[in-house]
């Protein structure tokens, strides 16, 4: 179902596909992240995720990666931490930040879980040819880039 607006041509393309895009997006996450074990949310994932691929981090640089707020990300390092999957520490070349690091359950879990989503995610885009997939990417990065 397409926009209802009765705006310009472009108003109106622009709103469909935009419509488009949060359900495709909202549709794909469902599925993708159904695979979460009981009690995980997407936002406690995404952190356990960037941990395990960049490392330490800030809890700033952690909320922009997410793209969440600062009040929100605390709440879900708070719960992570009480699950003892993540520690926090000052950082001791600065100790106006507090970094967040996987703790070895931590590291366990998403070490076990992250293999799981990746292959959902395959399965996920599996509709699109390589080359679609290549372009869809370009296409996102292009429309979130700022204007």
């Amino acid at each position: 179902m397409g926009t209802r607006h009765q705006g310009t041509l472009e108003e109106i393309n622009a709103l469909n596909a935009f419509i488009k895009l949060q359900r495709a997006a909202a549709a794909v996450s469902v599925r993708v992240h159904a695979v979460l074990p009981e009690g995980l949310t997407e936002t406690q994932f995404g952190v356990l995720e960037s941990l395990h691929h960049i490392g330490p981090l800030c809890q700033g640089e952690l909320v922009e990666k997410l793209l969440t707020s600062g009040g929100n990300l605390t709440l879900v390092v708070d719960n992570l931490e009480k699950l003892e999957l993540v520690a926090r520490a000052r950082d001791p070349s600065d100790r106006r930040f507090v970094m967040v690091k996987l703790t070895a359950k931590g590291q366990q879990l998403i070490s076990d879980l992250f293999p799981k989503v990746a292959v959902r995610v395959s399965k996920e885009m599996g509709s699109l040819s390589s080359t679609e997939l290549l372009d869809l990417g370009r296409l996102c990065k292009k429309v979130g880039l700022p204007r």
